[in-house]
C-alpha cells in the first residue's frame, strides 16, 4: 500500500460510519469491484491525476495532520 492511500484510509477510520460507508464505496466503484466495470477515466480526469502524480514526486503534499485539521472541519 502506497504512503498516501494509507494514510486516507487511517483518515477514513475517524469519519461517522455512514461516511466511512461512503468512502468505502466511492473506492469500489472506482476499482470496478462493485458492479465488475472499471471506472473510465475522462481526459480531464487523466490529466489531473497526471498533475497529481508529479505533485508527488516533487512532494509536494499535505501532511497527515493537515488532512486531519481539514477532515475535522467537515465531520457531522
Amino acid at each position: 500500500m502506497t504512503k498516501l492511500l494509507d494514510i486516507a484510509i487511517e483518515a477514513a477510520k475517524d469519519l461517522p460510519a455512514e461516511m466511512q460507508d461512503e468512502v468505502a464505496g466511492i473506492l469500489l466503484s472506482f476499482m470496478g469491484t462493485d458492479k465488475g466495470e472499471v471506472y473510465q477515466l475522462t481526459p480531464e480526469e487523466e490529466a489531473d491525476l497526471a498533475e497529481a502524480d508529479r505533485e508527488i514526486e516533487r512532494g509536494d503534499v499535505v501532511d497527515e495532520e493537515d488532512v486531519r485539521a481539514v477532515l475535522a472541519k467537515y465531520r457531522r
